[in-house]
Order: structure tokens, then sequence, then C-alpha cells
């Protein structure tokens, strides 16, 4: 029995020696919060992950690793919550796509599990600061738009999902598996100007009238509430083991949402749309987070009065319609801060997920207060997707979620000299840096 317990001693002495090597500390940063005070020449302890310590004067044991980041600053890393990372890789690829299947109702679905590590999208975004993001299932846009090849209208694709942006598996990045229920509301397409239009009906005979337009959009939201009632109706029975019950995958999904454990995230954009969202919320006693929200001044009251917070799109975008002023995607931010409206802001582009801080920086040129701005692509962001216990900001207990900068990270001009991810330093490398420093060393 001895050599064993010499094995078991040895194995001790060999975890504690990788739990030592695991620690490492941050020193003699100005360290930006969010949800408090910015800290000059203070010091960050990183141990399994996690931020173990904040403080000027931290005592740590001899040989451990230091970073000393004497003039640069370190914020909480920034959060997208509108992507398809790791689920979409080449648009024109079909089998780089996993997003949109077939279903009118899918959400059993989960995007976590489809994620793809390997993704050269993350690597690009990372660069920029940006250390997580929401993933969802499915498009989104178009509110009941068709699945593949003409099929019926998708209104539920599935369960969206928060992950880290870097690790070696989609377990590994897992933040909230089900972090929303992607809902796909119904819309009475526009006048027209830049993707608008009319309804197509069958038969390509141009924009449907109205009349038969507002008839499908009733219908379809008929459909999307007998099957929230068809879903309670599933869980009153479950909860009493009625005779005959027989489970059921899409209608175990919904229990979560129900019970107001998992919102729905609900992708409405037109005035008419989102208040008819707000009266579905109202009817099912669901929690629910609305995604880009363009008529928002017209139910910025009803959205605070309700208490459901917003998502915002790029500000980078020019405005959908022939009649809105130029700066409408613009001017969004500061109108939800006006108003008390809860708010974060998402890409809902895997191309241009990098500029996430700088859409946040183009609305503060527009009246938008600069740390609401810096909120809403963290602690804002969490607290909405139910994680600010985990990042969004820098504070004992949380992953230490980390961007080094030599400035404000909402500016241009500003680099990223480091971005932590989960306490360990992700390299700032991706495929098009690659590329560069081959051709740049071309003869």
């Amino acid at each position: 029995m001895k050599p064993f317990s010499v094995c078991l001693a040895a194995l001790a002495l060999s975890a504690s020696a990788i739990a030592a090597d695991d620690a490492v500390l941050l020193r003699n940063a100005d360290v930006y919060p969010v949800t408090a005070a910015e800290m000059k020449n203070a010091s960050i302890l990183i141990r399994d992950g996690k931020i173990a310590e904040i403080g000027e004067k931290i005592v740590v044991s001899k040989g451990m690793k230091t970073v000393d980041l004497k003039g640069v600053r370190v914020y909480p890393g920034m959060i997208d919550s509108g992507t398809n990372l790791g689920l979409t890789e080449i648009g024109s690829e079909r089998v780089t796509n996993d997003t949109g299947e077939i279903g009118e109702f899918m959400p059993q679905l989960k995007a976590l599990i489809a994620v793809n590590p390997d993704s050269a999208t993350f690597g690009v975004t990372r660069v920029n600061g940006i250390t997580s993001a929401m993933t969802y299932p499915g498009g989104g846009r178009g509110g009941g738009g068709g699945g593949r090849g003409g099929a019926a209208p998708q209104f539920i694709a599935g369960q969206a999902a928060m992950i880290h942006l870097s690790g070696w598996t989609w377990e590994e990045m897992e933040m909230v598996r089900g972090a929303a229920m992607q809902l796909s509301f119904p819309a009475i397409a526009g006048r027209g100007g830049r993707g608008g239009g009319g309804e197509e009906p069958e038969g390509g005979r141009g924009p449907a009238p109205f009349t038969e337009a507002k008839r499908n959009y009733d219908q379809q939201i008929q459909k999307i509430n007998d099957f929230f009632d068809a879903a309670r109706q599933y869980q009153k029975e479950r909860t009493s083991n009625a005779p005959g019950f027989t489970k059921d995958l899409k209608m175990e999904a919904m229990i979560p949402v129900l019970e107001q454990k998992e919102p729905v995230a609900i992708f409405a954009s037109q005035e008419r749309s989102i208040r008819d969202a707000i009266s579905f919320v109202d009817r099912q006693h669901v929690k629910a987070v609305i995604i880009e929200p363009r008529d928002l001044s017209k139910v910025a009251a009803e959205l605070k009065a309700h208490n459901i917070p917003v998502i915002l799109g790029r500000t980078e975008a020019l405005s959908q319609d022939e009649d809105d002023p130029y700066d409408k995607e613009m001017t969004l931010p500061a109108e939800a801060y006006k108003a008390g409206v809860k708010f974060a802001f998402g890409t809902f582009s895997n191309e241009w997920s990098r500029n996430l801080p700088f859409n946040a920086a183009r609305a503060v040129t527009f009246g938008l207060p600069y740390e609401e701005a810096l909120k809403a692509v963290t602690i804002n962001a969490a607290e909405i997707w139910g994680a600010a216990s985990m990042t969004g900001s820098i504070e004992k207990g949380k992953w230490a979620d980390l961007i080094v900068t030599d400035g404000d990270p909402l500016e241009v001009t500003t680099q990223i000299k480091a971005v932590y991810i989960k306490g360990k330093e992700v390299p700032l490398t991706n495929h098009q840096i690659d590329l560069y420093r081959r051709y740049m060393t071309r003869p």
C-alpha cells in the first residue's frame, strides 16, 4: 500500500503545480470594470480561469506568472448579441451553413451543439476585443420567412446559445446553452425602399393587396399562439402525468420558455409587429427580448412599461425605408436610452461582428452617452442573456474575459494588445492576418 500512497501524493503535488501554473497576475494596469469606477495602477489575479482578486496591492506566491501592464488599460471582453458565429462560414456554400432548418416550429434544435470550434470567423472577431457572442440557429430576418427551397415559413428556429469565442469543443465554449428561443414574428412588408416591396403571393403576381397580406399576417400570428397554447396544454398533462401521456421533443423544449426560465428572442422590426409581439408576450406570459426593432421610437414607452429589453442592429447600416432619415439607425440607441429601454448591440453579420465596438461608437456620435455605449457591448448584454454572473464586467468570481488595450476600445485607432478568454491568453492571429504576413514576405 505504501507505493500506492506515494503515487497519490505525487499526483496531488503535480495537480497543485498545475493549479499554480494556471494562475497569473496582471499588474499595474488601468482597470475599467464597467460596473464600477476606473481603478488606476490596479492588479487582477486570475486563477482557474476566473477573476480571483482585484486591487492595488495583491500579495501572491513566489514564482507566480506576472504580466506588467504599465501604461495600458484592461476592459471586460465585449459581447455581440446577434450572430451566427460557428454556424455559418461561406454564404454561397450551403455545406458550410448550418442554419435555417426546415420546419415551422423547431424549438428542439440547439445552436450550441452545431457550433464549429474551428470556424475561421472566431479568430477574425476575437482580435477586435469580442470574447463572447450570441449565436442563433436561424437568420431571423423577414419575420416568418420561408425555409429552404420555398418551404413553409419558419417561426421558431430553435435555441440560441451564448458562447465564448475560443475553445477546443463546443462544450468548452458553452456559456448559456439555451440563452433564448428564436422566434421570427410575422410582418407586413412596407411600401418599398431598400429591401422593401410587398408580400409576394403564390404564382409571382407581384405584391399582395394589403387585405390579403393582413389576412396572412393574422393567420400566422394565430398559428404561433396555437403552438404556444398546445405547449402549455402539454405542460399541464406532463405535470399531472395524464393517462396516455407521451413525451414530445418539441414540446419538452418549450417548457423552460413557459416557465420563464428562457426568454423568447422575437425578431420584429416594424411598429405593427412590435406592438403585436408585446400583446403576444402578455397573452402567453413569457419573457421576451425584441430583436432589431427599427421602429423603436413609436413603441419605446410600451417596451419600457413591459420591461422588455431590445437588441439593436448595426448603426453603420443604411435606413430600410425610403422615407426614413439617413441617420435613423444611428439615433436608435440614444432613443432607447432616453426612453429607459435596456438594450445591447448585435451586428447580425458574421462578416461585420468584428466592428461591434465601432457601431457602439457611432451611437455616441449621435447622442448616446459613452458609458451607456460601453455597457451595451458588455454588462447589458450579459444581463439580458442571463450571463451577468459569468461575464460582462470585471468583478471577482466572473470568468476572466478581458481585453488589454492602449486606449478606448470603441475608438478605431485603439490597438488590442491582448485578449484573455476564461483566463487564457488567446493568440491575436487569424486567417486574414496569416495571409497578410505570408504575402508581405513574398519575394
